[in-house]
């Protein structure tokens, strides 16, 4: 039998959604609404106040356009039966993986049709993940790489520091010769918040402060040009 909506995953599709782009936001919710089997239970357009709203409603499925991890981070830890889909995300491996490793639901290209989005919010609500297949094996070689790195680790008894990738580094060169996110995001053909995620886990690995600390880690070690 197809084309049949069970009604128990009906009763669960209860959508939160948080996108700062208001033309987005409203066309999403009208969507969003003309589905029976799915209820729109809150909207918003900031991520300030988002998270209290989105825990006073009865929504379990989140929908973001931006990765923002700390936001995704508390809201998880807070309410662990959320399901976080992001849509209209970049073709990225690297934020595709810091996705998955904070617990997101689906990751929608922003190619997708309104139909896949339409699509991966049920998905969320049966406990499905939709995740791009062009990506799956950027995650593949990500956790084979792990592994590696763990025996590595176990065997030598010391604790391997995370070296950069190629794209990070060109990243915090960029910050180094004065470029703003909004700029580097242009000069790299990416997004401005994949700009930020990528700049945000470089920090966290060198244990920086902030963007610029980085660069003066990256550099006394020798990783980065002082050009």
């Amino acid at each position: 039998m197809t084309g049949t909506v069970h009604p128990k995953t009906a009763e669960e599709v209860k959508v939160f959604l948080l996108t700062e782009n208001r033309l987005l936001r409203d066309t999403l919710a009208r969507l969003l609404a003309k589905r029976a089997e799915i209820t729109v239970v809150g909207v918003s357009g900031s991520f300030e106040t988002a998270k209290g709203e989105i825990l006073a409603s009865t929504g379990n499925v989140v929908l973001l356009d931006d990765c923002e991890a700390s936001f995704i981070e508390v809201l998880l830890e807070e309410d662990p039966t959320v399901k976080v889909l992001l849509f209209g995300m970049d073709e990225d491996d690297e934020a595709f993986i810091e996705a998955v490793q904070l617990g997101i639901s689906g990751y929608v290209l922003k190619e997708a049709s309104a139909s896949e989005i339409v699509s991966a919010v049920r998905a969320a609500a049966r406990g499905e993940a939709t995740l791009p297949p062009q990506l799956l094996m950027g995650l593949v070689k990500h956790l084979q790489k792990t592994r590696r790195e763990k025996g590595d680790c176990a065997e030598n008894g010391v604790t391997a520091q995370k070296s950069l990738t190629p794209r990070q580094l060109q990243l915090v060169q960029l910050v180094a010769e004065g470029l703003t996110n909004k700029e580097i995001a242009a000069n790299l053909n990416l997004s401005q918040f994949t700009v930020k995620n990528h700049l945000r886990r470089v920090m966290r690995q060198v244990e920086a402060a902030s963007r610029h600390d980085a660069v003066d880690v990256l550099r006394a070690s020798g990783q980065l040009s002082a050009r």
